[in-house]
């Protein structure tokens, strides 16, 4: 009897026959384990077809299509560089252009846009999906289609950056997605980050200069994602956008708080430069409230924006020996490896930074306090520096394989899973980094007040809260320890100089979907606001606090104008 692989390459497999059906459909595979994509076929006579037939889950080779596409055919995730390959450098996970074994082509894509079911209610792009609710669907159709140019135009009228979400957002509209009810969700971030790569690399994105101007202008403290997404909206309403940053690079969370293989630098420098084309204007090094008077701005600008982010890190004061040598928060580990790198790219030699300013996991046992998307970034960074060993403590216990009874879709999937830096331990070490249900109890250190190990608790969930379980004291060998547990706040420094009212986690004061501050023509968005948060977020408010600063702009310069008209003084010109 013939294999079926060797029935493919003999005769046309529109169909197979009921035997075949009986004894291959249950266990048919449609990925090909050689190209990590769904299996090709063309026939002799229509080989240079644009398109070949695709192989479906019920082993039939047929044209693709999407009316049956999410039940035809496999999610399919564009995979990440082989995890031995990536920790050698610092380059994205995601493939390049070089990359062409595992990287997606069209027929993939268009593959995978099938699966959309354009369902009557898209979760996807609803508050439980998507923060800046993305035409998900809509733009799936258009990938399907092909057309590229009208996916981007679309993605771009509810997302600023796609480039930044399609790579660094941990997709909380793939699990809202309708398809995950029965099966897989969509590969929604793998095609929002093809659209938007496509849109570079075709010339579809292009300077917007705004062809007219309001007179106006607005200050805008902090260039993260907020400050961004508010500074674009401004512009393009016609505004002069100023952005202060106090770090030496605009970008904020994104230039230095996110590691090169998550999102490269070089990605938020091309939308920055776009952005700078438009008509923005950046200051760098500008510490709003230390080095600049925060009340010039306000008596300078006729309107400000206060993108500041939550930079306050949530540390471990209480625990004896948290203040030894070796002990870091995570944003101070991040961010001097970034500006290192940085510095090393330009041309600058390593030897010229400053050793005590660099915080090196190199040979050294490293423990991570915290999970989260930060506690994985530490962990990658940590063995691309070559550590010796790295150990992930998390507070709570392992999640469930699959969504618990009290994790009901389209909710985020609060699931075990393994994100790239857990691979790469696995990779490297053979085991997983992260001990679940584990709180330090104690610091220890040497003669000389450095760091050599950590004494941990375990933990377990009660009623009354998180109760320590006696007698399971565990001593581990620790040269660097970082303390990734989230943030608690913005600095208040602005916040009090301006005396703003806070909320009870000193956040800024400031109602979703108003951004008004306490204080007359301040805003507040983004995290300073809401708290510690996603890219995603961020975006949605700093578009958010564009709009509600646009509508005060124009009634100040309505008032303005009326105010120097020289007929205001009479009430019969002004009724």
């Amino acid at each position: 009897m013939l294999s079926l692989s060797r029935l493919r390459l003999l005769s046309p497999p529109k169909r197979l026959s009921a035997t075949l059906n009986a004894r291959f459909l249950s266990d048919v595979n449609p990925i090909d384990e050689g190209t990590g994509k769904h299996e090709l076929w063309r026939d002799s006579v229509s080989q240079h077809d644009n398109e070949p037939m695709v192989r479906r889950r019920d082993g039939t080779y047929e044209p693709i299509e999407k009316l049956r596409g999410f039940i035809n055919y496999q999610r399919n995730p564009e995979p990440y560089r082989d995890p031995l390959e990536r920790v050698t450098d610092w380059g994205e996970l995601n493939p390049t252009e070089d990359d062409l074994d595992i990287r997606h082509n069209d027929v993939e894509r268009k593959v995978q846009a099938a699966r959309c079911m354009d369902c009557g209610t898209p979760f996807c792009s609803t508050h439980s999906g998507c923060p800046v609710n993305n035409k998900i669907p809509e733009w799936n159709n258009l990938v399907y289609e092909g057309m590229m140019s009208e996916a981007i135009s679309n993605l771009h009228s509810t997302n600023n950056f796609p480039e930044f979400t399609g790579r660094v957002c941990p997709a909380p509209c793939e699990g809202a997605c309708v398809a995950g009810l029965v099966d897989n969700p969509v590969t929604i971030k793998n095609l929002e980050y093809s659209i938007v790569d496509k849109a570079w690399e075709d010339g579809y994105i292009v300077p917007r200069i705004p062809k007219t101007r309001t007179g106006m202008s607005v200050a805008i403290v902090g260039s993260g994602p907020a400050g961004l997404a508010a500074a674009d909206e401004l512009n393009q309403m016609g505004h002069k956008v100023t952005v202060f940053e106090r770090e030496d690079r605009i970008g904020g969370l994104l230039m230095y708080g996110i590691p090169n293989m998550k999102l490269s630098k070089d990605t938020v420098d091309r939308r920055v430069n776009l952005l700078r084309e438009e008509g923005i204007e950046f200051v760098t090094n500008a510490d709003i409230g230390k080095n600049i008077d925060v009340n010039e701005l306000r008596s300078n600008f006729d309107s400000l924006c206060l993108c500041l982010g939550a930079t306050k890190p949530r540390g471990l004061s209480d625990v004896p020996g948290s203040d030894l040598k070796g002990v870091h928060f995570a944003m101070e580990f991040l961010t001097k490896n970034q500006k290192r790198l940085l510095m090393t790219r330009e041309g600058n030699l390593e030897s010229n930074w400053e050793k005590e300013q660099f915080i090196t996991a190199a040979g050294k046992d490293v423990i991570v306090i915290g999970g989260g998307d930060t506690g994985t970034d530490c962990i990658g960074t940590s063995m691309r520096h070559r550590c010796k060993s790295v150990t992930n403590f998390e507070l709570m216990p392992q999640p469930p394989p699959e969504r618990a009874t009290d994790n009901p879709w389209p909710q985020w999937p609060r699931v075990y899973g393994v994100d790239y830096g857990h691979a790469e331990v696995r990779a490297v070490f053979g085991e997983d980094p992260r001990e679940y249900g584990v709180t330090t109890k104690e610091f220890l250190g040497d003669e000389e007040g450095k760091l050599r190990a950590l004494v941990t608790q375990k933990v377990e969930i009660t009623k009354a809260g998180i109760k320590p379980v006696e007698g399971t004291e565990k001593e581990w060998p620790a040269d660097l320890a970082i303390l990734s547990m989230g943030f608690v706040s913005p600095e208040q420094y602005v916040v009090e100089e301006l005396g703003l009212e806070v909320d009870q986690r000193n956040n800024i004061h400031a109602m979703y979907g108003d951004f008004r501050t306490s204080m007359e023509g301040v805003f507040a968005a983004g995290d300073c606001r809401r708290g510690q948060s996603l890219v995603v977020w961020a975006i949605n408010e700093g578009r958010g606090v564009a709009e509600k600063t646009n509508n005060y702009l124009v009634k100040k310069r309505e008032a303005e104008m009326t105010a120097t008209s020289p007929f205001h003084h009479l009430s019969s010109m002004n009724a």
